[in-house]
């Protein structure tokens, strides 16, 4: 999936052709329009009244009072719209809420898809009584 955002010749951030103040001023469905097809039909069938009640407390927000006290949300399928820029959520991942600080790359995104929900898994030497076989592992 490719996501057409870059920085131009100042280093200025665009979203398919738009700045992000541009993006900051569009209404919720001129954003809708230019999001990946996926985060489009989320919007345009209706967000729920969760989600509706998250974009109204970012909106109320500003990025001090967030750096502080971040929003707190279980919506890992929040798309990340221009208004989240510059604030900090705190994302479930099914065990703890974990800090995410909007960027506007992130733009067309997801919000679970910046906090992972499983760790990876290193495994240790196997113990007494593991399987058949590590019984004849030697002990140190």
């Amino acid at each position: 999936m490719s996501t057409e955002y870059r920085t131009g010749r100042e280093g200025e951030f665009t979203y398919r052709g738009h700045d992000l103040d541009e993006l900051q001023e569009m209404s919720l469905e001129e954003v809708a329009e230019l999001l990946p097809a996926r985060q489009r039909r989320t919007i345009t069938r209706g967000l729920s009244d969760e989600h509706q009640k998250v974009l109204e407390e970012a909106r109320e927000s500003t990025p001090e009072e967030t750096a502080n006290d971040p929003i707190r949300t279980h919506l890992r399928d929040m798309p990340v719209l221009p208004e989240f820029v510059g604030l900090t959520f705190a994302v479930y991942t099914g065990q703890e809420f974990e800090r995410v600080e909007i960027e506007p790359e992130m733009l067309g995104h997801y919000l679970g898809e910046f906090q992972l929900t499983r760790t990876s898994v290193e495994h240790g030497q196997a113990g007494i009584g593991a399987t058949r076989s590590s019984k004849f592992v030697p002990l140190k």
